[in-house]
């Protein structure tokens, strides 16, 4: 599978919006949270998109921000119910940690802490509620 990568710039529509799609399907209808998911970050300069696509259109995701101070956030990780199981998410996870030297920062949902933890990350803070759904904020440093 290949991997893509994208700052906002180089986004065609219909990829654009299939990435959206997917996020939307995911975490909007499946998770039964109607939350804003535009959220006016995905055109911010030094904002990554990356993903693994098929036939269908993209398998999973990740948006990588900009922080101040040097780090990069991961966020929006998610996966097309029919691809879960196969370590798509991590690899994709993988591939920024071995592009990034710096911190990377990740709020988790708080479920998936472990699973971030097998990948190098730390729990940094309590656990807190974001649109309902228990999050940890993590860092890999």
């Amino acid at each position: 599978m290949i991997l893509h990568r994208a700052g906002p710039s180089d986004l065609d529509v219909p990829t654009l919006y299939a990435l959206l799609r997917l996020r939307t399907d995911v975490f909007v209808v499946e998770q039964a949270c109607p939350y804003p998911e535009l959220d006016g970050r995905d055109l911010e300069p030094g904002t990554e998109h990356r993903w693994y696509g098929d036939d269908a259109g993209p398998t999973a995701y990740l948006r990588l921000l900009a922080e101040p101070g040097g780090a990069t956030r991961i966020g929006r990780v998610v996966t097309r119910p029919d691809a879960r199981g196969a370590g798509l998410a991590k690899a994709l996870v993988e591939s920024v940690l071995a592009d990034h030297d710096g911190p990377v920062l990740a709020d988790a949902q708080a479920h998936l802490a472990g699973w971030y933890e097998a990948l190098g990350f730390e729990i940094t803070g309590p656990e807190y509620l974001e649109d309902d759904i228990p999050h940890v904020p993590m860092r890999r440093s």
